[in-house]
């Protein structure tokens, strides 16, 4: 038996293309699940989704005796899991982080003590293993996109979800901190008529309270003609880069993503900050932050301000091709391999003599 650790809704996408493939060569998969009050409605939507074998934990203590009990062969993780010390000699580890983008969690993550971490691409293969000597990485690419470039996610129905399959469609995808949603007019569904517009905020957005006033503005626009606005329990962002024409994001691991697919991307470099990360606090925005940010600025066009914003996608729906040369050559940095086989390779590596 294979487990994932499914800590939060949006490590699954990550994990299904890797789930179909290990159960295509017949081998037990199950999901260890934590209970949640804030993301509850999503998680129960893609366990029945995706038909998952479900085991629901509501904690990291709960998941590691049940690890403990069951020993699997591997156990997956999204993120850091404080105890894989413990589950030496009982099951092999994996780090398959959930995103590509910028931040620096991207590489302080692999602290922790898993036994293999797969990563994307030989760029950050080779910092990840200057930075981490004695660990083990394993280059496979990024299996989230491997149903898009498969042509098995064919996306949304359009029609059905009340815009016009004749226009061209924008995706939104902000994150939640740093967020360009409190930058953004109140109105700007309406500047953007001529566009279907995809609304698909970080679940944070739609159900913690503390981001209250970015849902309220997100509903908001979601009342406009043009515009769809993602229910958290429509947790997976594939579909909606299948079906989107141009992203709008802020510094994201979806940016990435949808750069990936060779698809134009306006990238806001306006965004609101807390008190704490601003003048002489600005070093935690800075140590948020991977220098990444700033390496990879040119995989996009760039919206200074919201005012810039219009232009910016405008230009980039008329010439979608004009940021193509630097979206490949980030690409293969970022994502390594965009071939639709990565799934493969990280199932052909878990299932190997190397890995037993």
């Amino acid at each position: 038996m294979i487990c994932f650790d499914v800590l939060h809704p949006y490590y699954l996408p990550q994990y299904l293309p890797v789930m179909k493939e290990l159960q295509a060569r017949g081998q037990l998969v199950r999901f260890v699940i934590y209970r949640s009050q804030d993301q509850q409605a999503a998680l129960d939507a893609l366990v029945a989704q995706n038909a998952l074998e479900a085991h629901w934990v509501d904690s990291q203590e709960e998941a590691l005796a049940y690890y403990l009990k069951e020993k699997p062969s591997w156990v997956i993780f999204g993120n850091s899991f404080d105890a894989a010390a413990k589950l030496k000699g009982i099951c092999k580890t994996a780090l398959m982080q959930h995103g590509i983008g910028p931040k620096a969690c991207y590489y302080t993550v692999s602290e922790s003590d898993m036994d293999v971490r797969f990563v994307e691409g030989e760029y950050r293969l080779k910092r990840l293993q200057q930075l981490y000597p004695h660990k083990t990485f394993i280059d496979t690419g990024y299996a989230k996109l491997d149903p898009i470039v498969q042509g098995n996610e064919t996306g949304l129905d359009l029609a059905a979800l009340g815009l016009d399959p004749a226009k061209p469609t924008l995706l939104y995808a902000p994150t939640f901190y740093p967020s360009s949603i409190e930058k953004m007019a109140k109105d700007w569904p309406s500047a953007f008529s001529e566009y279907n517009i995809l609304l698909k905020p970080h679940y944070f957005s739609l159900s913690k309270p503390s981001y209250k006033k970015q849902k309220r503005l997100l509903e908001h626009w979601g009342a406009f003609d043009n515009v769809y606005l993602a229910p958290v329990e429509q947790a997976n962002l594939l579909p909606f880069m299948a079906s989107a024409d141009l992203l709008i994001s802020d510094a994201s691991s979806a940016l990435f993503e949808f750069a990936a697919l060779d698809k134009p991307v306006v990238w806001c470099d306006f965004y609101h900050l807390r008190w704490s990360y601003r003048g002489i606090l600005s070093f935690r925005f800075k140590n948020r932050m991977d220098e990444d940010l700033y390496r990879y600025a040119g995989v996009a066009a760039h919206a200074a301000s919201y005012r810039d914003l219009k232009a910016a996608v405008d230009q980039q729906i008329a010439e979608p091709g004009s940021f193509a040369a630097k979206r490949a050559q980030y690409t293969l940095e970022l994502a390594g391999q965009v071939d639709g086989h990565c799934s493969q390779r990280i199932v052909d590596y878990l299932l190997s003599e190397e890995a037993s």
